[in-house]
């Protein structure tokens, strides 16, 4: 097992990633249903950035649970207060309080927990900057799309394009899917992490591109090999440098989502490396599996590669291609022999190639011509009159 991982990992296999569209249709079907059905059974959960609301700081308070916590402030506050855990302090989210019940709900947690009323900060946040940061995110996303769209479509051509944004469009869908589905808040953090996630997808399909064009530009009705088989050993030879870049690239993110968050607390940053690691794997996933087997597609619909493999349909169905895979029997050996002794020309080791070649000759001469005379019986005074 790890020698065929050791020879994958170096390039020393094939793969087919071309021909098996819908397998990767199939798959990512099934991510996409699993990401809508988690944006509606469970949701988003945006942040008090996005809705408003007050955040309480607690300080000094090491010796108590989050449910102590939280019963602590709902007792003033009401609601279902969000608490969280950061660095040795607890972040406390309710919804929007005045001026008098902020004061009440520090004077009863420093109370409860037997600490300073100073050791209880208070912020109150409107929703008017969040609605801000997501109408600014929304722009900058359209900008992007159409900016990706005019240069794929100058640098490359439009299907190469039009399979990139379908590329993008759907990591968007299955991070945010898998962001619902884990109850993370949607913080200013998770969108920097969609945009990141974009740029990231959008450089592994750039790359893929790239070595189709220059893989299939040599191509004409004359060549040996379709627009298929071409995309695919491209897709072969950049596949492990696609694989190494995004492992690379993984691995500060995973310490920042699984030891960050874990040990050290931080909310923050577990909102944006969260969209990051699912929005990497599902990027080069997308480039690879998704958006070159469309461009394929796309592409054998042109004449030129329409053309090309028809021809190379023909030539495999050819009764020469044909005799080629089928090997010769004792009675096409003996037909061989006497093929060369009506030839004139003696029965010695021939290739597979031309011994096939020769067989099938043998078997039209003798359908034309009918079998060869043969001698008659006796010697030459038996048949004197």
């Amino acid at each position: 097992m790890m020698g065929v991982i050791g020879r994958f990992m170096h390039g020393e296999l094939a793969t087919n990633i071309v021909g098996r569209p819908k397998l990767w249709y199939a798959i990512s079907g099934a991510l996409i249903l699993f990401s809508i059905l988690g944006l509606f059974v469970r949701g988003l959960h945006p942040g008090v950035e996005f809705t408003g609301g007050s955040v309480f700081t607690i300080e000094g308070a090491n010796h108590v649970t989050i449910s102590e916590v939280r019963e602590s402030v709902a007792e003033t506050a009401g609601g279902t207060p969000i608490v969280q855990e950061a660095g040795g302090n607890w972040r406390v989210t309710t919804h929007p309080l005045s001026a008098a019940e902020v004061a009440s709900v520090q004077k009863n947690v420093a109370a409860d927990f037997g600490i300073q009323v100073t050791q209880v900060n208070a912020e109150s946040i409107g929703s008017t900057w969040g609605g801000d940061v997501t109408k600014k995110a929304w722009q900058a996303l359209v900008v992007f799309m159409i900016l990706i769209i005019a240069y794929l479509s100058v640098a490359f051509e439009w299907r190469m394009a039009l399979a990139a944004v379908v590329a993008l469009f759907h990591d968007l869908v299955i991070t945010a899917g898998v962001y619902a589905w884990s109850g993370f808040e949607v913080t200013p953090a998770t969108l920097l992490g969609f945009l990141t996630i974009l740029g990231y997808s959008l450089y592994d399909a750039v790359v893929v591109f790239d070595m189709i064009k220059e893989v299939t530009k040599p191509l004409n009705e004359n060549s040996k090999i379709s627009y298929s088989q071409a995309a695919n050993q491209a897709v072969s030879s950049t596949l492990v440098r696609s694989l190494n870049t995004t492992l690379v690239a993984i691995l500060p993110v995973a310490a920042i989502l699984f030891i960050g968050t874990t040990v050290l607390g931080a909310g923050t940053l577990k909102d944006l490396s969260l969209a990051l690691f699912v929005g990497m794997i599902v990027g080069t996933y997308s480039s690879l599996c998704v958006a070159t087997p469309m461009l394929v597609q796309l592409k054998e619909r042109e004449p030129l590669y329409k053309q090309l493999r028809d021809n190379i349909a023909r030539r495999e169905a050819s009764p020469k291609r044909q005799a080629k895979e089928i090997r010769p029997t004792d009675e096409d050996d003996d037909a061989e022999e006497d093929a060369s002794a009506v030839d004139g020309e003696p029965a010695g080791d021939t290739t597979d190639e031309e011994a096939a070649e020769q067989a099938r000759q043998t078997v039209v001469k003798v359908v034309q011509t009918g079998p060869r005379n043969q001698p008659r019986k006796g010697t030459r005074s038996s048949r004197r009159p």
